[in-house]
């Protein structure tokens, strides 16, 4: 509409320049008219193809609505957040981490040719004063350009950030996949002998999952440059087809194995007996016994790329025992991440939800039993221009909740490039580990809600019994806080009692401390406990006719620190058992 509307203009502009040229040279009066005529009906034809006052009105109603892919948090739920988040990265210090931060966005150019068939999730950005920008897809890309302006010269480092990434997917908001999504990476890099940087990040993501109590969980590996290339190269994969063969293998957590076969052959052209073969491989998954088995494989181990990575595999079961967390990994043939930075050991951490409802990957693997046909699917509900696209979530798993590996040619990458042909450039080797903290968000909150967990941190609401006591009530909330015990109190110079009560109580703070003249001349407060429980699903204060404890003032910090709800207070429970 907007180019209909400027070429009428032009079009006006050319006819109104006429009209006053023919008034000017004293022209035919029949021509005068006409030339009138046709401004006038310019005009008109503008003025309908333009908003009227009302409709302009109309239109300035906005949609109140987040994008596509993004959502807010509320209070309770950033609790929640919060809570995961903390946990995260107390680990990360616990292992010797040290934080770093990077853009959120980033030249073009570096994001380029690093995510294979993913780079078509990138958001890019308009030209931004000459720079071609796009948000971060994750934090390992921006970390390896820091790392080669650096002069890739950290050696032996362990850094960790914490922050949102953004990918152009199709968003399954219930099980946290998301097109803004939070994400905490922790990244070992340098010279390390073999598989030990490798299994001090499966000691950390192990020991992350295990505190934040996600359930039973399992974190699958694999050696796909070593493993998997060979296993592609003794089943007859030509070169040119062992990323995308590998890229399709690393579906079959989602996909039966006859629709994975049917994209390797159908789509990829593999040869049907080399896909067989392949399958007869990649279904196997376990411990020392299945290591144990494939190096008695005599096509496998005549290979010397899959010796050596089942050789360095045994080194990394070795680690594992000594951090005693080998009941916890799988060595699991199908893992093939996609991702081209990657070149040696991966892994992803997955829990029962992960799969989508129905699916078990133990039985994948089975030839597809006929069928019969099967009833028209329901067409998905078309949305309009602003809506999203209605999808059937309940079919939806969650996918891995961390996963990461090995891109020891990343930095490297960086670094000749910015050095120009013929010249040397530096690499550093690295391994790192990508945790989704909003996935994980989707598997706690409606634990955390079930088992009746705080949405704030304040631990005592001072309140005044009789004359307002404002400043006595600013004063103890001020030297609480000084404490360390987050406290407030109502906001108004003479509260009613009942009032004070209740907003202590939609806050579900666990102490009410009331001030009352006399008492205060006494040196003494009184402190009143209250407690919630669940109700018909849901929580709900206790009702006491308890009055209270009169507590010392000056004793009241030290007795609210040795209760029994400030001991458990940091694990964020609100009803106790």
């Amino acid at each position: 509409m907007a180019s209909s509307v400027d070429a009428l203009a032009a079009e006006l502009a050319r006819q109104t320049e006429l009209f006053n040229k023919l008034r000017v040279d004293g022209a035919d009066p029949a021509a005068l008219e006409e030339s009138r005529k046709r401004l006038g009906e310019l005009k008109k034809e503008i003025a309908a193809l333009k908003p009227s006052a009302k409709d302009a009105k109309k239109k300035e109603r906005i949609l109140l609505k987040t994008p596509k892919g993004t959502r807010d948090y509320g209070p309770g739920e950033m609790f929640c957040r919060e809570h995961i988040e903390r946990t995260v990265k107390e680990c990360f210090v616990l292992y010797g981490g040290a934080q770093l931060d990077t853009p959120v966005f980033e030249r073009k150019e570096i994001l380029a040719g690093k995510y294979g068939e993913d780079a078509k999730l990138i958001f890019d950005l308009e030209d931004q004063g000459g720079e071609q920008l796009a948000l971060r897809y994750d934090h390992t890309v921006p970390l390896a350009r820091y790392l080669a302006m650096g002069g890739a010269t950290n050696t032996q480092s362990k850094l960790w950030q914490v922050g949102k990434v953004y990918r152009r997917d199709n968003p399954v908001m219930s099980k946290g996949r998301m097109r803004e999504f939070s994400q905490a990476d922790f990244d070992i890099s340098g010279q390390w002998d073999t598989m030990i940087a490798d299994a001090e990040l499966l000691s950390l993501l192990s020991t992350i999952l295990t505190r934040l109590e996600v359930g039973d969980f399992t974190i699958k590996v694999c050696q796909p440059p070593e493993i998997l290339d060979g296993i592609f190269e003794v089943c007859g994969v030509p070169p040119e087809k062992i990323r995308p063969i590998s890229s399709a293998v690393d579906k079959l957590d989602k996909l039966p194995w006859a629709e994975v076969k049917k994209e390797m052959t159908e789509e990829k052209g593999l040869d049907a007996s080399s896909a067989d073969k392949i399958g007869e491989y990649v279904k196997h998954k376990g411990s020392r016994p299945l290591l144990e088995q494939l190096l008695a494989d005599e096509r496998l181990s005549g290979n010397p790329r899959a010796k050596q990575g089942l050789d360095e595999m045994a080194i990394l079961f070795t680690f594992l025992d000594a951090y005693k967390i080998t009941d916890k990994v799988s060595f699991d043939l199908s893992l093939a991440r996609g991702l081209d930075y990657y070149t040696g050991l991966i892994y992803e951490a997955i829990v029962e939800a992960s799969a989508p409802p129905g699916f078990k990957a133990a039985e994948n693997l089975a030839p597809a039993p006929p069928t019969p046909a099967a009833a028209p699917k329901k067409k998905s509900k078309k949305a309009g221009p602003d809506e999203d696209e209605e999808i059937d979530e309940s079919q939806v798993g969650v996918g891995s909740i961390a996963a990461g590996g090995r891109y020891d040619e990343l930095v490297g990458m960086f670094t000749a490039a910015a050095s120009g042909e013929g010249k040397k450039a530096a690499g550093l080797p690295c391994i790192g580990v990508s945790i989704g903290l909003d996935r994980i968000f989707a598997l706690l909150w409606p634990r955390w809600v079930d088992r009746g967990m705080r949405s704030k941190e304040i631990f005592a609401y001072v309140l005044a019994a009789g004359d307002g006591l404002l400043a006595e009530r600013m004063s103890l909330v001020q030297e609480l806080r000084a404490q360390g015990i987050a406290a407030d109190f109502l906001a108004k110079n003479k509260p009613k009692l009942n009032a004070q009560f209740a907003a202590g109580e939609r806050d579900e703070v666990p102490y009410a401390i009331i001030l009352g003249g006399e008492e205060l001349k006494a040196g003494l407060v009184t402190v009143k406990e209250q407690r919630w429980e669940f109700v018909d699903g849901k929580k709900a204060k206790v009702e006491s006719s308890d009055k209270g404890t009169q507590v010392p003032r000056a004793e009241l910090v030290q007795w609210l620190k040795g209760s029994a709800t400030w001991k458990d207070w940091a694990s964020g429970r609100l009803i106790r058992e």
